[in-house]
């Protein structure tokens, strides 16, 4: 354990596995007491599980982030548990591609309640606290297909798009009071969120093989690459970021 963000509260969303997993795990290496939430109790308890049996300190949650009032419940139970929430990380998303003539009402709204009004939700309930402290980082994961997109997307583009701007609305209204809010924008990352869009391609070792033909460093990301930036935006090192869209995305927008 170091302390790059020792004494810090965070809750992590979409901690069950992938990005959210390695961002709670990395948080809590570096000291922060950690709400593993996420919509999977099992997986989220697992995560919580795996942080406390190498000396951290954390607690599985279970939500769904589409409900506001869950949403005002965690951050209560990060405050009423461990005094305060410092770090919150809106991780937590779907993907579910299509041909968009065909995506029916409960895909737009499914996409856009969870990786939109749940970012939302928390950044509303998590923000009173944090300016009683004049203290919070807020890190939005927004995706490369915030920025451009990819066949059958447009969905999960326009959510991302969204995150983007909700990022940089959030800086400005807040930034004379300690409180930060960046945003990462993940290229392909190795992780199950990625599997039905992947299907779509021609399957994910197709993709994979590929892969240099959009994703000039030639691989996949993993999340643990991704949670080292949740870290660093969380972290005072970032103290001078905030409305900061950052992508980490081997090279994918660079071209």
């Amino acid at each position: 354990m170091s302390d790059r963000v020792a004494g810090r509260v965070a809750i992590v969303t979409g901690a069950a596995s992938g990005i959210g997993e390695a961002s709670a795990i990395r948080l809590a290496e570096e000291g922060a007491s950690v709400i593993c939430a996420d919509l999977n109790a099992e997986g989220a308890e697992q995560t919580a599980q795996a942080i406390v049996a190498k000396g951290g300190t954390a607690i599985g949650y279970t939500i769904d982030i589409s409900d506001s009032a869950q949403c005002d419940v965690i951050v209560a139970k990060a405050v009423s548990t461990y005094g305060a929430i410092d770090i919150l990380v809106n991780n937590a998303g779907v993907n579910l591609p299509g041909v968009f003539h065909e995506v029916t009402n409960a895909t737009i709204e499914r996409t856009l309640s969870v990786n939109v009004m749940g970012a939302m939700y928390l950044t509303r309930a998590a923000l009173p606290h944090m300016l009683k402290n004049s203290r919070g980082s807020i890190v939005n994961m927004s995706s490369v297909n915030g920025l451009v997109s990819e066949p059958f997307l447009s969905v999960y583009s326009a959510s991302k798009g969204a995150i983007v701007m909700f990022t940089r609305g959030i800086a400005l209204d807040y930034a004379k009071t300690g409180i930060r809010c960046n945003a990462i924008c993940p290229g392909w990352v190795d992780t199950p969120i990625n599997h039905a869009h992947a299907k779509m391609l021609g399957g994910l070792d197709h993709v994979y093989k590929t892969i240099d033909s959009f994703q000039p460093i030639g691989r996949p990301g993993t999340p643990r690459e991704i949670a080292n930036l949740v870290l660093f935006l969380a972290s005072d090192e970032a103290s001078f970021m905030t409305g900061s869209i950052v992508s980490a995305d081997g090279g994918m927008t660079a071209q």
